[in-house]
């Protein structure tokens, strides 16, 4: 079956796939092991699994939309000669569905770090009919128990390492327990009725339930659904109504709907300013502090709380922010 996908991708092919390796042989060889993710969360999660027991390299760059890519010759040889495989799921990486299947039909061990969260969690999104809402991460105690899915998997490849994994995994939650809590704190600061999060996609819906502030967006669930001007029409409405002080573009999403919505409460004689960028499917720039899943969620509800009304450190929970904001503006 290996052979099948690599004729099927146009990619070489192997007569061992790595995970005929047993855990025994693993564990014996001075090697890493060699694990391939695919957005910037699902790495973070892993790269503090798994330590130094692990190489892990992301395919999907910062700042590309997972909702769009698509993979490579390149991309599929480098997922057949990784030993694990760790993608997000819930079709978030949607036009990479049938290559995972069919790395898991060679005898890949391949997760999905969202599938043993509970199903009545999840969200259904209408407009998204068969799938659930991909944008699990929103919610820091949500993706606080992918957390403990990495651990177990990895655990299941490797056993003689269960222990380190299982303390690496403790380590991290206790972290994202702090951010939990700082993002509930900064969202609760902004005023009542100015607790409204307008973006240009609908990724923020988790965080809207888990935060309790209200979410209005141009365009559905994946980025592959269109805006069109009864949308942008509609969220005009909304704004001239609610004369919100702020609404935010997204990293990994074109502006354009955005900046139409401006346009248009502008010629109704409403002026809304752009609150700041936020990252929704994908993290600030490798090496950087938003290039981290506490990074990326501390800059957004920083950014969120302080152009909205609300008080927060100027440079963030750690202090460690790129830029500083200063009465809702990034100085």
């Amino acid at each position: 079956m290996v052979c099948a996908i690599a004729v099927h991708f146009g990619s070489g092919c192997s007569p061992t796939p790595p995970s005929t390796q047993s855990a025994t042989s693993i564990a014996s060889s001075p090697k890493e092991i060699k694990i391939v993710t695919t957005t910037g969360m699902v790495t973070d999660i892993v790269r503090h699994v798994a330590g130094s027991r692990a190489t892990v390299s992301a395919l999907i760059e910062s700042g590309v939309d997972p909702h769009l890519f698509k993979p490579t010759r390149g991309h599929i040889k480098q997922l057949q000669d990784a030993d694990v495989v760790f993608f997000s799921g819930l079709t978030l990486e949607g036009r990479m569905v049938e290559t995972f299947t069919q790395l898991k039909r060679s005898g890949k061990p391949v997760y999905a770090v969202t599938e043993s969260l509970d199903k009545e969690y999840l969200r259904s999104p209408p407009d998204f009919a068969g799938h659930y809402d991909p944008h699990v991460w929103m919610d820091v105690a949500a993706w606080s128990q992918c957390v403990d899915h990495v651990a177990q998997s990895l655990a299941k490849f490797d056993p003689p390492h269960a222990e380190e994994y299982s303390a690496n995994a403790k380590a991290y939650r206790e972290e994202l327990t702090k951010l939990d809590d700082y993002v509930r704190k900064s969202i609760k600061s902004i005023p009542e009725k100015q607790r409204v999060l307008v973006t240009a996609h609908d990724a923020f819906e988790y965080f809207s339930r888990a935060y309790k502030i209200d979410v209005k967006s141009v365009q559905g669930v994946t980025t592959e659904s269109e805006a069109g001007v009864l949308d942008v029409n509609r969220l005009v409405d909304f704004l001239v109504e609610r004369k919100l002080p702020a609404i935010f573009i997204e990293s990994s999403v074109n502006a354009k709907n955005i900046e139409a919505v401006m346009e248009g409460t502008k010629s109704r004689d409403v002026v809304v300013r752009i609150g700041g960028e936020l990252y929704s499917d994908a993290m600030g720039a490798e090496g950087t502090y938003e290039g981290t899943y506490i990074g990326m969620i501390d800059h957004n509800a920083t950014v969120i709380a302080a152009s909205l009304g609300g008080s927060v450190p100027e440079k963030g929970m750690t202090g460690k922010l790129a830029t500083a904001i200063k009465g809702g503006e990034a100085k």
